[in-house]
């Protein structure tokens, strides 16, 4: 992808500055649910794994760049998309709860440090110069057709609650879009490791716009938490484990209000009224997780006096 070769492929040029025009939409893409995060202080139900598998293909790909030389249109879009992934991970660090965020250093670690790095050292100290390039545009063949499944992760929950709040369709249309202009330009080039992950990019990106297609207008079957709190009385007393849309609502096991124990025997109701002070009460005690993951107890006041 050598500045001259551009020239001596013009269409290639044409949809190389497409492909990077289209990249980049797809990189901002994601702000408005980040955006979201900033908001609400939480990353809610969105994963980091497709941000943190975007930044290492990026990576690598910018790497693939520089050893074919001259590549300026592969170094430009996968510059600012390692610059921007990066900042998306940080985000979604600083609002992620404790499990999310130690998973997400976690696999960073691996990922974009450990692994970017072991690929660096083999290429340098294995293979010749002349296969370098070859052997790591295969590599990142494979990583870019993770890049275009990654968003597929989520697809589990989608079909489970039949809600597509969390599979941003811009996100879907964009990468979709991009893998047809990358895939023209890496035709023109005669370049497979780029046209090739490509073809399946497209597939995929059909796949997601598909599913926000059927589940668009479909009422979710996970309820809000707030709807469970409006719930019959005998579901008053309940334990909120979350309040990320995949909470779970369980009943919890309390006397009854009216201090009685359910048995009615002769002779009891009379040192009930001798004895007022002594009325068994029954309290609703709501265990929330706020945006940093810390546990804090809330107890309303005694249902009866």
């Amino acid at each position: 992808m050598a500045a001259v070769a551009d020239a001596h492929h013009p269409w290639a040029f044409t949809f190389g500055i497409l492909g990077n025009l289209i990249s980049f939409m797809v990189y901002l893409a994601p702000v408005p649910t980040f955006y979201r995060i900033f908001k609400k202080k939480s990353t809610e139900g969105f994963q980091s794994v497709p941000y943190l598998v975007a930044l290492f293909s990026a990576t690598l790909w910018l790497y693939y760049a520089m050893l074919k030389q001259n590549a300026v249109l592969l170094i430009t879009i996968n510059t600012f998309g390692s610059v921007i992934e990066t900042l998306y991970i940080a985000m979604y660090i600083v609002y992620a709860t404790k499990t999310s965020r130690k998973f997400t250093i976690k696999l960073l670690g691996f990922m974009n440090l450990g692994l970017f790095s072991l690929i660096l050292v083999i290429l340098q100290y294995a293979f010749h110069s002349e296969y370098r390039a070859p052997v790591l545009g295969w590599i990142n063949v494979a990583i870019s057709v993770c890049v275009f499944a990654a968003p597929l992760s989520i697809v589990a929950h989608v079909i489970r609650t039949k809600s597509v709040e969390f599979m941003p369709f811009s996100l879907s249309f964009f990468l979709t879009l991009s893998a047809v202009m990358w895939f023209a330009y890496g035709l023109f080039l005669k370049d497979i490791c780029i046209a090739l992950p490509n073809v399946l990019g497209f597939i995929l990106g059909l796949l997601q716009m598909l599913l926000y297609a059927i589940y668009r207008n479909r009422k979710p079957v996970i309820f809000d938490p707030e709807d469970k709190l409006r719930a019959p009385e005998q579901m008053k007393s309940i334990v909120i484990l979350s309040t990320i849309p995949t909470s779970e609502v369980h009943p919890v096991d309390a006397k009854p209000c009216d201090g009685n124990d359910g048995e009615d025997v002769d002779g009891k109701d009379e040192n009930k009224e001798g004895d007022g002070d002594e009325h068994e009460k029954c309290v609703v005690v709501v265990v929330d997780m706020d945006a940093s993951g810390e546990l804090q107890l809330k107890s309303d006041e005694p249902c009866v006096e």
